[in-house]
């Protein structure tokens, strides 16, 4: 990957800068934020723990927006002032940025972001595969941290998604859960799993750092360098004929961004939920 975009340079922005830098996952990294030298000076903090962690990932920052527009991947981050882009706002900054750069891939890294993936993929018209967010994923993690306390394992060791629109509609997939590789639901029973699904809308928004490994968790499966499935807000099908919502739902990436939804297997129950959570 040659160039990857960070809109916003806050604590957001920059958690996704390090953690890009710290894995070579791409040439360059150019930080963008219109609020004086601070995305530049990022940029140069972070430029200088290379010798020491031994990346070799150039940065830059920036105050103009135009200077991402020759990047493989964009990620929309948190303005240092403002904070994250919601509403109106986010969809104008989406619009400029999607002119722009008609080839980019673009991410959308904060926890509010599922409208503006709505937004972008009915209103703006951007594929739904090139527009997708990534907080969905920093809750699964939360996730399988709660499993792996109640069963003293590891979160390393569990397997699953959470679908649906968080926070009050997500919905973990328990069928197709594991630890270990053996089936969740033989080692969770019922009233265990309920009461962790109950503790769902209490882990959001993630924080900062959950959110920026998600987003990298996505970066990495386009640049080849992981393969893993990655639970993502999907902009609503459009050609389906049926006004649907933006849905976390479980995704496979290539270069050219989302390549298929990995649909988990799903209890009837988690089935009405998940159809109930894309509806309008």
């Amino acid at each position: 990957m040659r160039e990857v975009g960070i809109i916003g340079a806050g604590e957001l922005g920059g958690a996704i800068a390090h953690l890009l830098a710290r894995r070579d996952l791409t040439r360059t990294i150019t930080l963008v934020d219109e609020t004086g030298r601070i995305a530049a000076g990022k940029a140069l903090d972070i430029a200088q723990a290379a010798p020491v962690e031994g990346f070799a990932t150039q940065l830059a920052g920036s105050t103009d927006v135009a200077t991402v527009a020759g990047a493989d991947v964009i990620v929309f981050a948190e303005a240092v002032q403002s904070g994250e882009w919601q509403g109106d706002a986010a969809l104008q900054l989406l619009r400029r940025v999607a002119t722009s750069a008609p080839r980019a891939v673009l991410v959308c890294a904060g926890a509010q972001a599922r409208e503006v993936v709505e937004r972008g993929v009915r209103d703006l018209k951007i594929r739904r595969e090139r527009l997708f967010g990534t907080a969905p994923e920093a809750l699964a993690s939360g996730v399988r941290a709660l499993v792996a306390l109640h069963v003293n394992g590891s979160p390393r060791d569990v397997a699953l998604t959470v679908v649906g629109a968080p926070p009050q509609q997500a919905v973990i997939a328990w069928e197709d859960a594991t630890i270990g590789g053996l089936a969740l639901t033989r080692q969770l029973d019922a009233p265990a799993r309920r009461q962790i699904a109950a503790r769902v809308a209490v882990l959001w928004p993630p924080g900062p750092h959950a959110l920026a490994a998600a987003a990298v968790a996505a970066i990495a499966s386009m640049a080849g360098r992981a393969r893993q499935t990655v639970s993502c807000f999907v902009g609503p099908d459009t050609t389906s004929g049926t006004r649907t919502r933006a849905t976390a739902l479980p995704v496979r990436f290539d270069r050219s961004g989302i390549a298929g939804v990995v649909l988990p297997a799903l209890s009837a129950v988690e089935r009405v939920a998940l159809e109930n959570a894309m509806l309008v």
